[in-house]
């Protein structure tokens, strides 16, 4: 059994956290975890080794909010998407060059207009959006080395997971003083390739039948376990296990699939 560390608990503070580890030059990955990686988690030992050496983990998700608000853990859910924009920002105005991974082409150049029209003091060093495979070693060498010669310091992958995860754990090894933070469908959202649910179905926890409802062939199957996932989790059958001090983080079981 392994464990995932929660240990930021609200935007602001990932926001904090992610300026403060740029500020001294430490490279990072952030990952949100959500039902979706549980399911992933319990599957894959390769995802289950890369959310181990993540240094910030945020809860994406309602019911990894509820979970843990159900032991008097107060939550707030932090996802890759409501982090984009505001870190840009920041990064705008901290002079922080930012590198883009991910996703289709005409997305990505879509996204980063809108980027550009409402973060204009924001130095875009790069994009990349060509395919990658986590597992092609002469592939990941060639972008970080891309990254590198850019003079990024702040990289958001929106490849989708664990694609994305892996990614970034990879390229982490091999661009010291970069943070990489992975953001999903940030980028499509964006662009307007994607239309978010709005707020107040987000307050109500109910975004991911917004987006199953927009794509149902594609995340009907996900979701359906998820909620298998999720059904486990309430009922204790598969329990997340605090296995940290909120101040030092809390960890996330997630065991390997029976």
């Amino acid at each position: 059994m392994s464990a995932v560390r929660i240990n930021l608990f609200a935007p602001q503070q990932a926001q904090e956290a992610v300026l403060a580890r740029l500020a001294e030059g430490r490279a990072f990955t952030l990952f949100t975890l959500n039902l979706d990686h549980v399911v992933k988690l319990r599957r894959s030992g390769s995802f289950r080794r890369c959310y181990a050496t993540a240094d910030l983990v945020s809860a994406d998700g309602w019911p990894i909010v509820w979970y843990f608000r159900r032991r008097g853990v107060t939550l707030q859910r932090t996802t890759g998407a409501d982090l984009t924009l505001p870190l840009c920002e920041r990064a705008a105005e901290t002079d922080i060059p930012v590198y883009f991974i991910g996703p289709q082409p005409h997305v990505q150049e879509r996204a980063l207009e809108t980027l550009r029209e409402r973060c204009p003091r924001l130095s875009i060093a790069g994009a990349d959006s060509s395919f990658i495979a986590p597992e092609d070693s002469a592939a990941i060498d060639g972008l970080a080395r891309r990254i590198r010669i850019s003079g990024a310091r702040l990289c958001f992958v929106c490849l989708g997971a664990p694609k994305q995860e892996l990614v970034a754990h990879a390229l982490k090894e091999r661009c010291p003083g970069v943070g990489f933070i992975c953001v999903g469908a940030a980028l499509d959202f964006i662009s307007g390739a994607v239309k978010r649910a709005p707020l107040w179905v987000q307050r109500l926890g109910l975004e991911w039948a917004w987006r199953m409802a927009s794509d149902p062939l594609r995340l009907a199957p996900r979701y359906l376990r998820c909620a298998e996932v999720f059904l486990l989790i309430a009922l204790r059958r598969l329990p997340l296990v605090l296995t940290a001090q909120p101040a030092q983080g809390l960890a996330v079981a997630a065991p390997p699939r029976d």
